[in-house]
């Protein structure tokens, strides 16, 4: 006997689906032959049977079947009506019952000016149900049957304008989390490649600004940037494949479209950074360095050095040093913070637009604002004090920092990268 019941649930289900659909019709045709009529009973039959098909049928043609099945059924009870076979016990209660179901779909997935006539003819035929018993049963039909099949109607109703509210808020839902995942595709893809191409387009500058200048670079120093374009390009394409792969993998399928940087990898950011670039310094707090932090903070903050240092190279050509710190504030015991800043000396022309708020500004900076707002944190963006532009950000801890360790002694640069070759670059605008 376990055994018997022990199915899968999909099994299961089709099994109670086909046994429903055998015994409602039987239930419908048993209550059709209680009339003696062979036509009647056939005719309850078919109009009993379309109401239920009109419960099972697609979306795109419940309408139709339900609308066939009101318009039978009211007519069934007409012509029974008018003649004297009558059943004596029953006015075809499952198509009463099925009635009441078709008026709760259609309240849930018609529009209103389709819902309303449908709901309307079905609460029609189901009110008049009662003409197919014989006159004497009429007064105790109408004083107590009606009304509990008006009750129901109206339990139908308010049922049919919870599930539509629902269905409406699961797509709204639905909606805001395709949008949010389109934003986040479009700030890895703005991330990924970006940073790549943004290498290639300034060693491709650095190339024609000195040849036109009448100072063409060595065999040596050509083979050189172009193995750099060459390597950005190909950086490029894989970032590009990866998040190809997550778009056309199922949901949950795809493999990240770049691996989450780290702040161990801010050194060999900004070493290849300062091979094509200004002199970049990198200080790091040993606390941080040693990989104590969360593995979202982490990414987050690799991000947005690597988005400040791309804005550097599109938009300060005449920049001569770079700074990057990250450091630990431990403003409150319970919530330190992560001090991300990247400073550069070159002049502000063209860059004073905060990152967000504004139609200038760019879609790297807005994107790391959105970045920095999910994990509790900010992000701004403008001139400093003097001459050149910071890039600043404060992220949250989620606790404590009983993990990172207590803070020893000063902060000491973590890497400081080495001037290499410098090309000037003519200033990009995203």
């Amino acid at each position: 006997m376990n055994q018997f019941f022990d199915l899968p649930p999909a099994r299961g289900r089709r099994i109670a689906a086909l046994c429903t659909a055998l015994v409602l019709p039987a239930v419908v045709a048993a209550e059709g032959a209680q009339t003696g009529s062979v036509p009647l009973a056939a005719a309850w039959t078919v109009s009993g049977g379309l109401v239920l098909a009109a419960l099972v049928a697609r979306p795109d043609r419940f309408a139709a079947v339900a609308t066939s099945g009101v318009l039978v059924s009211c007519l069934v009870t007409l012509v029974n009506s008018q003649v004297d076979t009558r059943a004596e016990t029953t006015f075809g209660i499952v198509e009463s019952a099925a009635l009441l179901l078709v008026m709760a779909r259609a309240v849930r997935v018609l529009r209103a000016r389709r819902a309303l006539p449908l709901a309307a003819g079905a609460f029609t035929a189901l009110s008049a149900q009662f003409l197919r018993c014989p006159p004497s049963e009429y007064p105790l039909l109408v004083s107590f049957v009606v009304p509990v099949l008006w009750f129901g109607a109206v339990l139908v109703t308010v049922l049919g304008l919870y599930l539509r509210l629902l269905d409406r808020y699961r797509s709204r839902e639905r909606t805001a989390e395709l949008q949010e995942q389109r934003l986040e595709y479009a700030r890895d893809l703005h991330d990924f490649v970006g940073h790549h191409i943004t290498a290639i387009i300034a060693q491709t500058k650095a190339v024609r600004y000195t040849t036109a200048a009448g100072r063409p670079p060595s065999p040596e120093e050509l083979d050189g940037m172009l193995a750099a374009i060459e390597d950005a390009g190909s950086q490029a394409m894989r970032s590009m494949r990866s998040m190809v792969t997550v778009l056309r993998a199922p949901r949950g399928q795809g493999a990240p479209p770049d691996p989450d940087g780290t702040l161990d990898e801010l050194r060999v950011l900004t070493g290849r950074f300062s091979e094509t670039g200004p002199p970049t310094t990198l200080a790091l707090e040993p606390r941080l360095a040693a990989g104590a932090l969360p593995a979202g903070t982490a990414a987050t903050v690799y991000r947005i050095v690597r988005e400040a240092l791309t804005n550097v190279r599109k938009h300060a050509s005449r920049a001569t040093a770079v700074t990057v710190d990250v450091r630990l504030e431990e403003n409150s015991a319970d919530r330190p913070t992560v001090l991300v800043a990247v400073t550069d000396d070159g002049p502000d022309t063209g860059r004073n637009v905060p990152p967000t708020g504004a139609s200038r500004a760019g879609f790297g900076l807005t994107g790391l604002s959105e970045r920095a707002a999910m994990v509790g944190g900010t992000l701004t963006a403008g001139p400093r004090a003097g001459v050149g532009w910071i890039v600043e950000a404060r992220i949250p801890l989620p606790g404590p920092p009983a993990d990172i360790g207590p803070a020893g002694g000063d902060r000491a640069p973590g890497a400081e990268a080495g001037a290499g070759t410098r090309h000037p670059a003519a200033t990009l605008d995203t």
